[in-house]
């Protein structure tokens, strides 16, 4: 079972900065992915960011050039950094594991998410 924990989440004025993180504990398999998803209210969830266990990257065209994901596989933590945040990036953030055991076959853990708030 894998359990995953976000954090870093709060309140930055426009122009700000924030970093989020979540933890994973359990197994993580060596094909993977840990994905960033957002929530508005009223909206739907949507892909912030991905990072594949062999590296690879992908953001949401709305957050390129200002959000960036890495890891440390050290602490098995993805991280967010997010800058130049926008009043539109206010949303939960959760963060999402999938954990590969074949081509087409997944298991995905979420975590609870943190609130990112952008506000004057």
């Amino acid at each position: 079972q894998v359990q995953l924990a976000e954090s870093g989440g709060g309140l930055v004025q426009p122009g700000g900065s924030l970093r989020l993180s979540c933890a994973a504990s359990g197994s993580i398999f060596s094909l993977h992915v840990m994905v960033w998803y957002r929530q508005a209210p009223g909206k739907q969830r949507e892909l912030v960011a991905a990072l594949r266990s062999g590296g690879s990257t992908n953001y949401a065209d709305s957050v390129k050039g200002r959000i960036t994901i890495s890891r440390d596989s050290a602490k098995n933590t993805v991280y967010l950094q997010m800058n130049s945040l926008k009043p539109e990036d206010t949303a939960v953030y959760y963060c999402k594991l999938e954990n590969y055991v074949g081509i087409n076959i997944k298991h995905d853990y979420w975590g609870q998410g943190t609130q990112v708030t952008v506000s004057s």
